[in-house]
């Protein structure tokens, strides 16, 4: 499937930005292949428009943001958070602005230490975590980077019971026992599915540090949620009561590459384990999965035909499922690699 050719997927919410990176500059992102620039407003709330003056094309990103305005870097021109021009140098004071000097402007809000944008009307709203709002919780931001992967391989992937075994041996996987528990369970939802398994992981020096637990092998009772398209979170509760809960996104950016977004929940303290050791091992575990999914074919079918399938597969097959029927709901046709193509 090739996102960017998907119209519907326009209609989601995607952390774009750390809200911190936004500073009195305005800051360049592409999602779905659509260049948007990010500034704040006078009031200092988050404004997201197409980076594209209607003048002549130029990148307002490489321009200034003036009393909540976003000016381009060209001409001068100003544009509010709606997209309307409110100044243009050329004019005399008695020029009225023409009301078709107007760029695209997208919704924007904070949530979780991100900004999220929706460049049409949502169908979904972002997802919620309670634990965001727990006092027991604290949060940690991990990663933003950028991998050259589809969103639904970094979903799929995710979800799959028996990849970690292998591609996480030198972290927690046991090569020595490749067969997976089976799932608990799995039950739709209305934006996306939740999943329930479990599962016995090698526990390396630094993880008894960052869990409390000092045997070589415990327990991971999984929590997996996945919402509809490219955003999970993953609740693991270990055998004493720690519970380390996972938020992944994979920001569209164009049909090869995704913005990684994680941060973590925990319901312990600094002093317990420090957030820097607690990145760290999650580093190398999304490291050994970054290594082998930049070697994946971007161009990830909806069709079951043309990839092999096994039972640990089910998840993702359920997610081919939910997109296939969310393109035809709306009245679209899966968009795929032109035979030939790169």
């Amino acid at each position: 499937m090739l996102i960017t050719q998907q119209p519907i997927l326009q209609r989601f919410w995607y952390p774009v930005l750390p809200i911190a990176s936004l500073t009195e500059s305005p800051h360049a992102f592409t999602l779905l292949g659509q260049p948007i620039v990010l500034w704040r407003d006078r009031d200092g709330n988050p404004a997201a428009a197409s980076d594209r003056c209607c003048h002549r094309s130029a990148r307002l990103s490489k321009g200034v943001v003036i009393d909540g305005n976003i000016r381009c870097p060209y001409h001068g021109w100003s544009y509010n958070a709606c997209g309307t021009c409110v100044n243009v140098p050329q004019f005399t004071e008695d020029q009225a602005i023409p009301r078709t000097y107007q760029i695209p402007a997208y919704r924007c809000q904070e949530r979780y230490g991100y900004l999220w944008v929706c460049l049409a009307e949502p169908l979904k709203d972002i997802p919620a975590i309670p634990e965001a709002a727990d006092a027991g919780f604290r949060q940690i931001q991990e990663f933003y980077e950028t991998w050259n992967v589809s969103g639904l391989r970094i979903m799929e992937n995710s979800f799959d019971s028996a990849h970690g075994n292998f591609v996480h041996a030198s972290s927690w996987g046991d090569i020595k026992n490749p067969v997976p528990p089976p799932i608990d369970e799995i039950n739709e939802t209305e934006d996306g599915f939740v999943m329930k398994n479990w599962v016995k992981v090698l526990n390396p020096e630094l993880q008894k540090k960052n869990l409390g637990i000092a045997e070589d092998k415990t327990i991971r009772s999984n929590e997996r949620r996945w919402y509809l398209p490219f955003s999970r979170t993953l609740k693991i509760t270990y055998p004493n009561g720690l519970i380390h809960l996972i938020f992944s996104a994979a920001t569209p950016i164009d049909d090869r590459t995704s913005q990684l977004v994680q941060f973590c929940f925990r319901n312990d303290t600094e002093a317990e384990a420090k957030a820097a050791d607690v990145i760290g091992f999650d580093r190398q575990v999304t490291q050994e999965d970054r290594d082998v999914l930049e070697t994946t074919d971007y161009d990830a079918p909806l069709s079951l035909q043309e990839e092999q399938h096994m039972a640990t597969d089910k998840p993702g097959i359920l997610m081919r499922h939910r997109l296939a029927a969310l393109l035809k709901e709306h009245g679209e046709v899966e968009q795929r690699r032109i035979e030939g193509a790169l």
